[in-house]
């Protein structure tokens, strides 16, 4: 009786959980507290950013400039608009160890980033 209570406890478990397989350790939830960016004279402040490699996490943009920008990374892989006044959050990694770039597609030579994703201690 106790196998069959266990097994419907990982069957319900695994409903309310997409993508867990039985047997797998369920990882605590965290709140995930966005790095904060703003892009101000077409520049970005700050311009570079560290983040723990391998770890999913938010960058919130905040536009500062009088003109639309639209924030934009190959490496991260995203792309998104941001209007004069406004903010957005886009979602990132889990990075490897190394240095990606990020851009403001309208004005490219002028604001650049990176993000560096570093292994912990």
């Amino acid at each position: 009786m106790r196998h069959a209570t266990t097994l419907l406890s990982c069957v319900g478990l695994a409903a309310l959980v997409p993508g867990w397989v039985p047997g797998w350790p369920v990882a605590p939830a965290r709140a995930q507290e966005p790095v904060h960016l703003i892009v101000k004279d077409h520049h970005f402040v700050p311009d570079h950013i560290d983040v723990p490699a391998g770890q999913r996490f938010l960058i919130s943009l905040t536009n500062q400039d009088d003109t639309t920008d639209e924030f934009e990374s190959y490496d991260l892989k995203f792309e998104k608009i941001v209007v004069p006044g406004g903010t957005i959050t886009v979602h990132a990694g889990p990075l490897h160890p190394e240095t990606y770039k990020f851009f403001d597609d309208y004005h490219p030579d002028q604001a650049t980033g990176t993000v560096t994703a570093t292994q912990g201690p």
